[in-house]
């Protein structure tokens, strides 16, 4: 079942490979592209009509980088410290996130790699993408079909879940499904420690660490860590690279929206007309705004991040810090960088 499941994922990746934003190439050689090539490729112009946040180069971007996973080379790597031994199936119930294009596909997949069956409650802002590709993998390994099962309804019958919202939501989450195995999944964030020391070309890249999925992704970076008089100028002059995004309507909504709040409430920010920065010792920003906090010890960071491990999902530096993910990778996780560092391919063996 295993090998099965896994060529069925790897088939999927070089389904998805075909569209990237600066070309779409209909490759001879993939599986059942006559099904469903154009109706994917309609399905991709239609999701910012379906989510305003999902426009194309965004959609184009997460399909991408499923593409780049979904390898025999990296799913063999992932699975390997594993002992998947085909025990009885469970069915295990997802609630999945819609703050991002297929934000949930790594707990499906982690599901049916595993050998059980996934029981899918999808995020109302994100209820079609998911569906195709699992259509897809069905054509390709038919014994999937009996594995997939999306509901609009309240999770039946399942032995497990992995459940993913905001703050409030857990709380819900972690009463409801006291009595079942479970990973309840809460807020967090993303940070970014600079020392003054990096290039232009650092400062671009942290960039896309910022502006991917419009900063609504758990691994957009949302706050700085900076020592003190460090100049903004220059993270200016690298975020300049991005102004284009003022263009959205529901980014700029937002952009006037939490500018306005911060002026009316007397607080000092910094502006260049498409990014707020504000000092905040918060970790969450609002769209369009980036809180930052100064510094003058760097052990005292590092014992920051380290007590406030729970809130952060990466971190990002020029190895300043351990662990610390390089300049514009955020939005690139590998199959074993695991969402809130739980193992889900453990979990999921354990039941």
């Amino acid at each position: 079942m295993l090998e099965k499941t896994k060529k069925a994922f790897v088939e999927l990746g070089k389904f998805l490979a075909q569209f990237k934003e600066s070309e779409i190439v209909k490759g001879s050689d993939v599986l059942n592209n006559d099904l469903f090539f154009n109706d994917f490729l309609l399905l991709i112009e239609n999701q910012k009509h379906h989510n305003g946040w999902f426009i194309e180069s965004e959609v184009y971007f997460s399909i991408q980088s499923w593409a780049k996973a979904l390898t025999p080379e990296n799913l063999d790597k992932w699975l390997l410290p594993y002992n998947i031994s085909g025990k009885s199936p469970k069915t295990i119930g997802l609630i999945l996130a819609g703050n991002v294009p297929l934000v949930g596909f790594h707990d499906f997949l982690s599901v049916l790699i595993t050998g059980h069956k996934a029981l899918v409650k999808t995020s109302s802002n994100d209820k079609q993408l998911l569906v195709f590709l699992a259509e897809y993998l069905i054509q390709v390994e038919p014994s999937l079909k009996n594995r997939i099962e999306f509901t609009d309804g309240q999770l039946k019958k399942f032995d497990a879940v992995i459940a993913t919202g905001s703050n409030n939501t857990a709380r819900y989450f972690e009463y409801y499904f006291k009595d079942k195995p479970s990973i309840i999944r809460k807020n967090r964030n993303s940070v970014a420690v600079l020392n003054g020391t990096e290039t232009h070309e650092d400062l671009v890249r942290l960039g896309k660490d910022i502006f991917t999925y419009f900063g609504l992704g758990c691994r957009s970076v949302s706050k700085l860590f900076v020592p003190k008089d460090y100049d903004f100028e220059k993270l200016f002059q690298a975020m300049y690279e991005y102004r284009e995004i003022i263009n959205y309507q529901k980014y700029i909504n937002n952009y006037d929206y939490n500018k306005a709040v911060f002026l009316m409430s007397n607080f000092l920010i910094l502006d260049n007309g498409f990014l707020i920065l504000k000092e905040d010792t918060s970790y969450s920003s609002p769209i369009a705004a980036v809180f930052y906090e100064n510094y003058s010890d760097m052990e005292e960071i590092k014992n920051r991040l380290h007590q406030d491990n729970k809130l952060i999902q990466c971190a990002v530096s020029n190895n300043l810090i351990e662990n610390s993910v390089a300049f514009g990778q955020t939005q690139f996780p590998k199959l074993w960088d695991y969402a809130d560092n739980v193992d889900t391919i453990k979990f999921l063996n354990s039941i």
